[in-house]
């Protein structure tokens, strides 16, 4: 739909209304990639430990589908979780989310991977039959599971 067939309403704290215009980009937008950290993946001695003590996570509610984000606090820990989590990766740490679509987004600028679980949480919410049914501690979950980390991101 055209963005200008969509008006804004805005409604001032007294109740005063105004109505803006919505502003279309006159030009194609062209969005470039950035390519992240450069940093090489470690290799090396591994210490099995929970993927939580270097990454962080956070998870939650879209619908019927649940979003997991997971980050890293170093470049070279980030080169290591991008070629470590990826989508079979993680259908393996969380096997309830095996028989599911899930796509994978890289966000290396902010050494991020997002993750979207479709269909875990059933028709949402509020027709959710899991225990977790917003996926709120779907991230903690993952940091849980116990995997071979180069020691090289320990020190």
């Amino acid at each position: 739909m055209p963005a200008e067939l969509v008006p804004q309403h805005v409604v001032i704290l007294g109740g005063e209304q105004t109505v803006i215009d919505s502003v279309a980009p006159q030009a194609t937008v062209h969005v470039v990639g950035h390519a992240g950290p450069s940093a090489a993946a470690p290799g090396g001695l591994t210490e099995r430990m929970p993927l939580g003590r270097l990454f962080g996570a956070r998870s939650g509610d879209k619908g019927g589908n649940a979003n997991l984000g997971v980050f890293a606090r170093s470049d070279e820990a980030w080169a290591w979780l991008d070629s470590f989590l990826t989508t079979d990766k993680l259908c393996e740490l969380l096997p309830e989310t095996a028989a599911l679509p899930v796509d994978r987004y890289r966000l290396p600028s902010i050494r991020s991977l997002n993750f979207v679980i479709h269909d875990l949480l059933q028709e949402g919410v509020a027709a959710s039959t899991r225990q977790d049914s917003q996926a709120k501690s779907l991230g903690e979950w993952l940091r849980s599971r116990i995997v071979d980390i180069p020691t090289a991101l320990l020190a």
